[in-house]
């Protein structure tokens, strides 16, 4: 009971972040709003170093999700179900975690902002 009280308050932590990746999404999209506009090309390289930055840090958080969910998955102390949740759980964060660093590939790469990256 201990070591999930310990992961609450990690999370809660995490809740902190993504605070503060949503107020950095609203001024990378008011930056991208000004490029489209009036084709400010400090805007355009303001948003996509913001954009890198968030994430970058995303990939930070869900590299702690990760960890945590392999953990859970090579635990073989538990029963049949748990097993199984712990699997499916597995490949979602996986998952999460490559969209992140498939997000992060395009962000570099796209310097004209062809691509729009949103995160959910």
């Amino acid at each position: 009971m201990e070591e999930r009280l310990k992961k609450i308050n990690t999370e809660n932590n995490i809740w902190i972040i993504y605070l503060g990746i949503i107020f950095l999404s609203f001024l990378a999209n008011y930056y991208e709003k000004d490029y489209f506009i009036n084709k400010n090309n400090l805007s355009k390289k303001t948003y996509r170093k913001l954009n890198i930055f968030i994430f970058i840090i995303l990939i930070i958080v869900y590299s702690y999700f990760e960890f945590d969910s392999l953990k859970s998955f090579l635990n073989t102390n538990k029963n049949k179900e748990q097993t199984r949740l712990d699997n499916l759980s597995f490949i979602a964060t996986t998952l999460v975690l490559l969209s992140g660093i498939i997000f992060l590939y395009i962000l570099i790469e796209d310097k004209d902002l062809i691509e729009e990256i949103a995160f959910n």
